[in-house]
């Protein structure tokens, strides 16, 4: 029988491209602590990220809603709840651990949007060792306890991530939590630990040979926290997520990348399948169907509302653009989303069923995702009927209330 207040586990990896596990098909990586996962829980194949860059994509996944109505230049806007929020209200032990990248500034800082407890960086990536962030301007310190500064010069970041995770997971046994890994890997600098070196020489591209390690680094480290639970026995009591921010970047800065789409176009910035379409695990042993897959569209702004639903914690004062999926992960059911929206500054995207629009300052892309995954043919000038559909969908979606959020802090 299912707890009645389950605990939560939410792992967030950061610019891992849409196929990048085994279980995705990526034989020349090993994550076999991140397929574990799948085969002990629900896979998704069409799951969707809000954005395909960090900050927006991480606000609509904390709040449930696109980014457009939620996402200031300095954060999220303070009049709408954040999923720790919610849990810490309904009586959770809420801890963030990793990279937050929506806001430094007081009142917009992990403490006080919910989390009890924060370690990590505010900004969008930093140096592994040093913890400096060294990537607009002057370097900066950027390791955090809460409100104060950290120092552990040396110590691998995204070690920091794994043991203070488990170390708050342990001291939470008795009373539901609420936790949060998020880890800026495979982002950049992609620094490679001295036993993954090598691993993977017998990949000839150079970028994807430290990109597979960087991707081994951070199975591992996984794996140290789903084994945490399972050691405590509390893995019938703990729901496990897992998923991308946004697709893998090529990015000058990730030395072009390394990441793998398969038949998808795009990545991380695009508004392409390879941007937004991403991994995504859910995973509640006891509960939770094992080992199967869906298809259905989801979306990382369901998370809220779906695991509030498992959790027992009412959102009938709220509204959300996100929808539940519990029918989806458990009796396979039709998507609860009848169209799926994205828009960054003056490009935007819709998907209806099978049919894509994506409209840029360069020209209009139409395509047939069933058909053409890969967004390879535009059947902009054979399917006039449906751009104009899918154009009308667009305003609609506009009239209510968002708006054409893009700065640069939020990459």
């Amino acid at each position: 029988m299912a707890t009645p207040s389950p605990n939560v586990l939410l792992i967030i990896t950061d610019d891992q491209g849409t196929l990048d596990m085994g279980c995705y098909g990526a034989a020349d990586l090993r994550t076999p602590n991140m397929d574990a996962l799948a085969s002990a829980g629900v896979r998704f194949t069409q799951f969707y990220v809000a954005a395909p860059l960090c900050s927006a994509s991480r606000a609509s996944l904390f709040t449930g809603h696109y980014f457009q109505r939620v996402l200031t230049e300095h954060g999220i806007d303070p009049r709408f709840v954040t999923m720790a929020e919610v849990f810490r209200d309904a009586g959770y032990r809420t801890g963030m651990f990793g990279k937050w990248h929506l806001g430094g500034r007081p009142g917009m800082i992990p403490t006080d949007r919910g989390f009890d407890e924060f370690i990590g960086h505010k900004t969008g990536a930093i140096d592994n060792y040093s913890h400096y962030h060294y990537w607009s301007g002057t370097p900066e310190h950027d390791l955090w306890y809460n409100e104060q500064p950290l120092h552990r010069p040396g110590k691998f970041f995204p070690d920091i991530v794994t043991q203070e995770t488990i170390r708050f997971i342990g001291e939470s046994v008795g009373r539901p939590f609420f936790v949060c890994a998020s880890f800026n890997m495979p982002h950049y600098p992609l620094q490679v630990e001295s036993e993954f070196s090598g691993a993977f020489d017998h990949i000839q591209d150079p970028a994807r040979r430290r990109y597979a390690a960087v991707l081994a680094s951070l199975d591992e480290k996984v794996g140290q926290i789903v084994n945490r639970v399972q050691e405590l026995s509390i893995e019938r009591d703990t729901i496990v997520v897992l998923l991308s921010d946004n697709g893998h970047s090529v990015e000058q800065a990730a030395e072009s990348g390394g990441g793998w789409t398969g038949v998808f176009r795009g990545h991380k910035k695009t508004l392409f399948e390879g941007g937004l379409r991403v991994p995504a695990l859910i995973s509640w042993p006891g509960t939770f169907p094992r080992g199967e897959v869906r298809q259905q569209i989801a979306s990382s702004m369901d998370l809220l509302p779906t695991l509030a639903g498992y959790c027992g914690i009412s959102l009938s004062s709220f509204s959300f653009d996100g929808r539940d999926l519990a029918d989806v992960i458990a009796a396979n059911a039709d998507s609860p989303h009848a169209s799926m929206h994205w828009m960054v500054g003056s490009h935007w995207a819709v998907l209806q069923g099978r049919w894509k629009l994506i409209t840029e300052p360069a020209g209009q892309i139409l395509s047939d995702l069933q058909a053409d995954p890969g967004e390879g043919t535009n059947q902009l000038n054979s399917r006039p009927d449906v751009v104009e559909r899918l154009e009308s969908l667009h305003q609609r979606w506009l009239a209510k209330g968002m708006t054409p959020v893009y700065t640069v802090d939020y990459q």
